[in-house]
C-alpha cells in the first residue's frame, strides 16, 4: 500500500510538471527574424524606413495590442488584426533622418506573448545619419590683390 502511495504521488507529481510546462510554452509567441536593424551611414532627409518580420511560433492568435518608439522621431506601425499561429506579420518602423548623428533607438512591442516577458518584447534600430557635404563654391575675395 506504501508503495502504491509512493507511485501515485511521482505520477500525480510529474503531470503537474508536464501540466506547468504546457502552460509555459503554450499560447501565442512572437519570434522575430532579427531584433536590430542596422541603417549604417545614411545621408539627412535620406530613408528612414525598414521593416522586422515576425512569425507567431504558438499555438494561438498573436495579438500585438502597442508598439512604441522611444521617442517621436521613431514611429512603429503594426498589424492590428490577429496574426494566426504559423503566420507571418510586419511592423515596419519610420526614422526621421533629418537629425544628424547616432540612432540608437528602441520600438517596445507589447502582445499576448506567452515568450516576451511580462507580454514585452524590444526591437532596436542604430546607424548615423550624415550631413550632406557642402557643394556651394567658394567665393574668391572681392577688390585688389594687396602685395
Amino acid at each position: 500500500m506504501k508503495k502504491l502511495a509512493i507511485t501515485f504521488g511521482v505520477a500525480l507529481a510529474s503531470f503537474f510538471s508536464i501540466a506547468q510546462e504546457e502552460v509555459k510554452t503554450g499560447g501565442a509567441q512572437i519570434s522575430f527574424d532579427k531584433e536590430i536593424h542596422d541603417y549604417g551611414t545614411i545621408d539627412q532627409g535620406g530613408n528612414g524606413e525598414c521593416a522586422f518580420t515576425f512569425t507567431n511560433t504558438g499555438n494561438e492568435p498573436l495579438i500585438i495590442t502597442k508598439a512604441k518608439g522611444s521617442c517621436g522621431c521613431t514611429v512603429p506601425d503594426w498589424p492590428k488584426e490577429p496574426i494566426a499561429p504559423g503566420a507571418k506579420g510586419t511592423i515596419k518602423v519610420k526614422y526621421d533622418t533629418n537629425r544628424v548623428g547616432p540612432i540608437n533607438k528602441t520600438v517596445t512591442v507589447e502582445s499576448n506573448a506567452s515568450n516576451a516577458e511580462n507580454g514585452v518584447k524590444t526591437i532596436r534600430i542604430k546607424g548615423n545619419v550624415k550631413a550632406p557635404e557642402d557643394l556651394t563654391p567658394k567665393k574668391e575675395p572681392v577688390g585688389p590683390i594687396v602685395e
